[in-house]
């Protein structure tokens, strides 16, 4: 009766450049129950491990009103919804094949022609849909989704800053390259500014020490200071400027009310960056890192590059999963409870896979790998493994 009923695919091997055929829609109607499933499972398992119970404890111990709390959570929903989705990915497609795997569908398909490769084809295809899915919601709604739940969080627990929050103690030094004796290069201390406060427009108590000019430093202290991007200089209110000498004694002493001088507004981009890396998508981690490298902190620059890769690689795998996931399915299995085991095995591969990129990511931090290949190599490992379990399941 099984191959009575795939009859209708005979036409397959006439019709196989067609985009979508029966088999297709057979095929994804199997995929998006448990696809759905998954999606809510692990969404659900997601946000309570890592939202709820802080929620909870900030409503008990803190007041915060419940409906302000299910309001966070719900803005913190689609940043959850992101990383269920490669997950259900893997999960739709292992519970598919391999339940159509068990009760020899699968075999009927291959008896009327249709290869191991077309049937996974399907949800492959499928799969990009849901990368592209996965790709907007991680660039155009879960940023602006967790920024707000930011602030209404603030605001809820009176604690709220303005647009461009208030800092304090920011400390930045930025660095050059200084020519040696011997003609080589060596970094050196370029610009060191401290500040006691940022309140969005100004900075409070500012120390700046200048090194950039070579036999030349000075130091300014000023009791406030801000950007004016109409002339692209600083403005420095109630200071003074120590020039020092090269044998570091005191050439000059100069006191002001208000002082423009031509500086780099790194010190500026850097307090007004308000937003967390969950808060904001490629294009702004990309603004920060360049900010990052005109400060010279390499090691933070390096980070923010390895978490701007990974972002890229994620919404792929759900690509990846898709492959893994389906070319499991198809190896014949016996009848048993393969929704039970699916699931298992789709947590003992999500688990490896995730930890992979850890150790990935370490290593790309510690410099023994580029960050593209700490944040792409789980990927291409996991195509590599997934068409190696493909061509193994064509083969039987």
């Amino acid at each position: 009766m099984v191959l009575k009923s795939y009859k209708s695919f005979s036409f397959y091997s006439l019709n196989s450049l067609l985009p979508f055929t029966i088999m297709d829609r057979y095929l994804a109607s199997e995929l998006i129950p448990p696809f759905l499933f998954g999606v809510g499972a692990f969404s659900s398992i997601v946000t309570t491990i890592d939202a709820v119970f802080d929620l909870v404890r900030k409503v008990v111990e803190s007041g915060l009103p419940v409906e302000i709390a299910v309001q966070v959570f719900l803005l913190k929903l689609p940043a959850f919804i992101v990383f269920a989705l490669p997950m259900s990915t893997l999960l739709a497609t292992l519970m598919t094949y391999s339940r159509l795997s068990s009760e020899s569908e699968l075999i009927a398909l291959r008896g009327c022609g249709v290869s191991v490769y077309r049937m996974v084809l399907t949800a492959v295809m499928l799969s990009f849909v849901v990368t592209g899915i996965t790709f907007v919601l991680q660039e155009q709604i879960a940023p602006a989704a967790n920024f707000q739940a930011t602030v209404t969080l603030q605001r809820a627990l009176k604690t709220e800053k303005p647009v461009i929050r208030q800092q304090q103690n920011i400390l930045l030094d930025e660095y050059r390259d200084a020519k040696q004796p011997d003609g080589s290069n060596e970094r050196v201390l370029s610009r060191l500014s401290y500040a006691d406060k940022f309140d969005g427009k100004q900075f409070k108590g500012l120390t700046i020490v200048d090194r950039s000019q070579e036999g030349f430093s000075q130091i300014i202290e000023a009791k406030s200071a801000s950007w004016n991007p109409a002339e692209n200089t600083w403005d420095f209110y109630d200071g003074t400027i120590y020039v020092v000498a090269p044998d570091r004694s005191y050439r000059k002493i100069l006191r002001f009310e208000r002082q423009q001088l031509q500086l780099p507004r790194t010190l500026f981009d850097l307090a007004e960056q308000t937003k967390d890396y969950n808060e904001m998508n490629i294009a702004q981690a990309l603004q920060q890192l360049e900010i990052l490298r005109q400060t010279g902190d390499q090691q933070k620059s390096r980070k923010l590059e390895i978490r701007i890769q990974q972002k890229m690689a994620l919404p792929f795998v759900c690509v990846v999963f898709g492959l893994v996931g389906s070319a499991m399915g198809t190896t014949p299995t016996r009848r048993g409870n393969s929704r039970g085991t699916s699931f298992g095995i789709s947590v003992v591969v999500i688990f490896s896979y995730y930890l992979l990129i850890f150790v990935a990511g370490a290593f790309a931090q510690a410099g023994i790998i580029s960050p593209f290949i700490g944040g792409w190599i789980p990927n291409f490992l996991g195509i590599t493994a997934g068409l190696f379990l493909l061509m193994q399941a064509a083969k039987r």
